[in-house]
């Protein structure tokens, strides 16, 4: 292109040099006219190539715009897919603090039973100390016992310990024997003090009629 500059397509209608003496236009020579055809053919070609050149270009733009459009889709989408997810991850932690809450509420209440059950075992296993102690103590006056019995009630002594159960038995008998008759008499002495009883009674009775 730079060969065409300040060129004229004029200058190929009008070539018609001077003579050597300054008189009338002559009519161009062939090699002239070829020399500029020579011209503007490279200039054509030049020109054909800088629009080639341009095109070229154009066409990169282009697909760089349309790149550039596919790739602002892609991140508007990414974009609302971001949103979306921030959206639902602020649900989620909604949802995780109130299940905090609530957890933490439940384990309130689980430690204060759990300490509720803790005094009532701690009560229990005081309880059951105190009864095992109390056990303790009648087995261990049981023991005692037999071992007392067991001084007492000795196979060589059983015979003497028979006997003097009978002498004692026999002495209870005879003391009831005695009783039963005491018993007897002073039901006859009673008897016989209300006969006596009687005839001053009537006496008495009689007089007052």
């Amino acid at each position: 292109m730079s060969e065409l500059a300040g060129f004229n397509i004029e200058d190929l209608i009008n070539v018609t040099p001077m003579n050597g003496g300054g008189g009338m236009q002559q009519e161009p020579k062939v090699e002239q006219l070829m020399g500029k055809l020579r011209r503007l053919q490279q200039g054509k070609r030049a020109l054909e190539e800088e629009i080639k050149e341009f095109k070229s270009v154009s066409d990169s733009l282009q697909k760089e715009l349309e790149t550039l459009q596919t790739e602002v889709y892609q991140l508007e989408g990414i974009h609302k897919e971001k949103e979306e997810l921030c959206r639902k991850l602020q649900f989620q932690c909604e949802e995780s603090e109130q299940d905090c809450s609530r957890q933490l509420k439940q384990n309130k209440k689980s430690e204060e039973l759990l300490e509720e059950y803790r005094c009532e075992i701690q009560e229990f296993k005081l309880k059951h100390r105190k009864q095992r102690m109390k056990f303790e103590n009648q087995l261990h006056q049981l023991i005692e016992q037999h071992k007392n019995l067991h001084t007492v009630f000795t196979p060589e002594r059983l015979p003497e310990e028979i006997e003097s159960a009978g002498n004692t038995k026999s002495q209870l008998l005879s003391a009831e024997q005695i009783k039963l008759a005491q018993l007897h008499r002073l039901d006859e002495e009673l008897e016989e003090m209300n006969k006596q009883k009687q005839p001053v009674t009537t006496a008495a009775e009689t007089q007052e009629e």
